[in-house]
């Protein structure tokens, strides 16, 4: 019989199901996983003023910054995304989110320059954290992919070896077998086509295109790094990734290019489908 417990975490509803454990070992499990994601929200949220992400972001244009070796692992894996899609994933667009009221300004931080982006940032090698420029990051999606890739190493360091970890539209599982994960439409918001996922991590990103339209604002969250321009919402992108970190970024690269987005892809392993018009639409080699 599976175990299964929900948490509100990370902005959304984090459930995570084990279904190899006798009811006692899973808890144990889950409550270790709950506690790890728990652990990378703190360190790696905009809105926490002494989070390792504001530190940056108000410190380290003055002198390095030292941050959690979790907090490193996830910059190191932006930059390096970064620098493969020739930055149209970029982790410092917080200036432009605030811009855009999305995110709350940082308290007592400089006010970014207008020509900082990734190439602006260093991991030095005690593993603090400088900036040649101040610059607002925000890790947003791939810390959240991030923290579902933590929680299944910790339910795995438990001995559990088939499990799911669901945060909201990113979904990591591991075990045999195969997992039915339904991707919603941008327009009905309803499922409309199911992935069938064996070993392996899902990430969607999107948006409302009927409440976008309602509001007559049809820009969106997603900010294309290159051109710095909001991207739309009337689409949506799915990306299966061996991990949820690197599927989770992988949306934002597709959306802003799908077709510039097919090495990428390939060089992760990676596959996609994105909606647009009336339907779905597959990138590169097939899901």
């Amino acid at each position: 019989m599976p175990t299964r417990r929900a948490r509100p975490l990370l902005g959304t509803l984090v459930d995570i199901r084990v279904d190899d454990a006798d009811a006692v070992r899973a808890l144990i499990a889950i409550e270790a996983a709950f506690a790890e994601i728990a652990a990378v929200h703190r360190l790696m949220s905009f809105h926490e003023h002494d989070s390792d992400v504001s530190r940056i972001n108000r410190d380290a244009s003055r002198e390095p910054v030292s941050v959690d070796p979790r907090t490193r692992e996830v910059i190191a894996l932006a930059l390096a995304i970064a620098r493969a899609s020739a930055g149209r994933f970029d982790p410092t667009i917080g200036a432009e989110l605030v811009e855009w009221s999305l995110l709350p300004r940082p308290r007592d931080a400089r006010s970014p320059r207008a020509d900082a982006d990734w190439r602006d940032i260093q991991v030095l090698a005690d593993g603090c954290i400088a900036c040649a420029k101040p610059l607002w990051i925000d890790l947003g999606g791939i810390a959240k992919g991030y923290a579902v890739d933590r929680a299944i190493e910790r339910l795995v360091e438990h001995g559990i070896a088939s499990a799911v970890v669901n945060a909201g539209g990113d979904l990591r599982r591991i075990g045999t077998g195969f997992e039915p994960v339904h991707v919603r439409s941008p327009i009905t918001q309803r499922p409309q086509r199911t992935l069938l996922l064996g070993e392996g991590a899902v990430a969607s990103s999107g948006g409302d295109f009927e409440q976008a339209r309602r509001e007559d604002r049809m820009p969106g969250p997603h900010v294309d790094g290159v051109t710095r321009a909001s991207m739309p919402v009337g689409g949506a992108v799915t990306v299966i990734a061996y991990r949820c970190a690197i599927a989770d970024a992988l949306t934002k690269i597709v959306i802003a290019d799908a077709d510039a987005a097919i090495p990428l892809l390939d060089a992760w392993n990676a596959q996609a489908i994105t909606f647009r018009g009336a339907g779905w639409h597959q990138v590169g080699r097939a899901a």
